[in-house]
């Protein structure tokens, strides 16, 4: 059955639980009229234990693809590209290295897009096992690198380009829909981007998260990207030329994802500036913040008890980005001044197990054995009713949909200075600012601002009942998803006219 609307989706929905899943589901179940293909980008099947989510009766299809599964074995004789083909691709990594205007190297990237969808002018062996691609490789490698490393370079670069077939095979079979739609830029956007050129049809980007700051994040703190340099070759002021190379290679996907998509859409205005500076035209860029059901979570503020609890929750993945152990750490600080307090840290933790045994042996090495819980994943509206705050630690966020289930149930939050917490808890301006404080603000990585924040919202009832009704008023007046749904009905609609 056609579809009208394809996501794609990478690392998230419906395989992971967050709020960028959650956020997913409810647009897909808001427009029951519409029939969406959902295409899910993963890195390798093992890495995925299943769905977390129904999928609702809209949903008419579903492909998973995993780019960083093991391939067949190769031909015994690598074919060889054309010279000339061979050209245009050099062209094209010159263009992002050489300091050719942006609008020229986009060009040139985009002239490739008809070679990588025919299957057969520029194919995978071609460029991974060909002797003109060994040659090139070789020439790169002396002209540029500054690792002393030829071995890391050479599969640096293989690992770096192999997925991008995979996309070019994604888009050559995927069923054609009415829209194409793209919850990141990255790989999702990329492919997003081909099938703007495979089909003319719309391409529209939704940003939670900067797709690009976040993977550069990742890549600064990485420990499987290698520096060879010896103690004297290296410049602490500079980043490794490997991650480097990496962070040049995501900034790059997402310029062709802006070139590609209309619009461009972002949470709120910090992101979309962002945006237009990383390449996104300014005049197809706006905004739709998230929106929460009020109807679902009105009625969790009747179930709260009399009392407010002394409980502490943190709702997300146990990830290095959600930085779970300043929470951690600043729960030692509130126990020892509120000994009832308990911490909660309510999400799944396989997404990186190694990180979650380090939480939890932190918590073991600060005394703090039933007194923070891990919990796993949990439905929201059982939590909330029975915690006093939500604690969002993170080093890097957009505009967190925890908060607003949080507000919407009447529970403020102390949440660290990222993306647009500050505007959900102290209002952007005029009248939403007049509407007061839903919470605290407190710096990144800072366990006893977090937790002297939190002890001074739970220990004084008026201030945390000021902050509850802020709380509310400011997502019953800003973030409802009524207001979500009719922007995103009418940018479907706008696409959709365009058939």
């Amino acid at each position: 059955m056609k579809a009208d609307i394809a996501l794609l989706l990478e690392g998230t929905y419906p395989f992971v639980s967050g709020g960028v899943s959650s956020w997913v589901h409810q647009i897909i179940r808001a427009f029951p009229e519409w029939r969406f293909h959902l295409v899910f980008l993963g890195s390798r099947r093992e890495d995925y234990a299943g769905m977390r989510y129904e999928l609702p009766p809209n949903v008419v299809g579903l492909e998973t693809h995993y780019l960083f599964e093991p391939e067949a074995s190769p031909p015994l004789k690598a074919p060889e590209p054309s010279p000339q083909l061979m050209g245009q691709v050099e062209a094209v990594h010159e263009a992002f290295l050489a300091g050719v205007p942006v609008e020229e190297a986009m060009t040139r990237l985009a002239g490739l897009f008809p070679v990588l969808l025919s299957g057969e002018a520029l194919r995978r062996e071609h460029f991974l096992r060909s002797r003109a691609a060994w040659e090139s490789i070789c020439s790169r490698y002396r002209r540029f690198c500054t690792d002393p490393s030829f071995v890391d370079y050479f599969w640096t670069v293989r690992i770096m380009h192999a997925p991008l077939w995979k996309l070019s095979a994604i888009a050559r079979s995927l069923p054609k829909a009415r829209v194409y739609h793209t919850i990141s830029t990255g790989y999702a956007g990329f492919l997003g981007a081909l099938l703007r050129w495979r089909d003319g049809r719309p391409l529209i980007l939704s940003e939670h998260g900067i797709y690009t700051k976040e993977r550069k994040i990742d890549l600064l703190k990485a420990e499987w990207i290698r520096d060879n340099r010896n103690v004297f070759q290296r410049d602490p002021t500079e980043v490794s030329y490997f991650r480097a190379l990496w962070i040049r290679f995501f900034e790059w996907l997402g310029r062709t994802c802006y070139q590609a998509a209309d619009p461009i859409i972002a949470l709120y205005e910090a992101n979309r500036q962002r945006q237009i500076q990383d390449g996104a035209d300014a005049a197809r860029t706006r905004l739709i913040p998230n929106g929460v059901d009020l109807a679902r979570f009105r009625p969790l503020r009747s179930q709260r008890p009399a009392r407010v609890p002394p409980v502490l929750c943190l709702i997300g993945r146990v990830v290095p980005i959600k930085d779970v152990k300043t929470f951690i750490r600043a729960m030692r600080r509130v126990v020892n001044v509120l000994p009832e307090a308990e911490g909660w840290i309510a999400g799944p933790e396989d997404e990186d197990p190694g990180y979650a045994e380090e939480c939890r042996n932190l918590v073991e090495s600060l005394g703090l054995a039933g007194k923070v819980r891990f919990l796993g994943f949990q439905k929201v509206d059982a939590l909330l009713p029975r915690v006093g705050l939500t604690i969002l630690s993170s080093i890097s966020e957009a505009l967190p949909l925890v908060i607003l289930e949080g507000f919407a149930a009447g529970v403020p939050t102390v949440a660290t200075d990222v993306g647009a917490c500050r505007q959900l808890v102290e209002g952007l301006a005029g009248e939403d600012r007049a509407l007061g404080t839903a919470g605290a603000i407190v710096g990144i990585a800072d366990p006893l601002a977090l937790a002297d924040a939190a002890v001074a919202l739970l220990t004084d009832e008026a201030r945390w009942r000021a902050a509850s009704a802020a709380a509310i008023a400011r997502v019953e007046r800003f973030y409802t998803d009524e207001m979500m749904f009719a922007a995103y009905r009418e940018v479907y609609g706008a696409a959709m006219e365009k058939h």
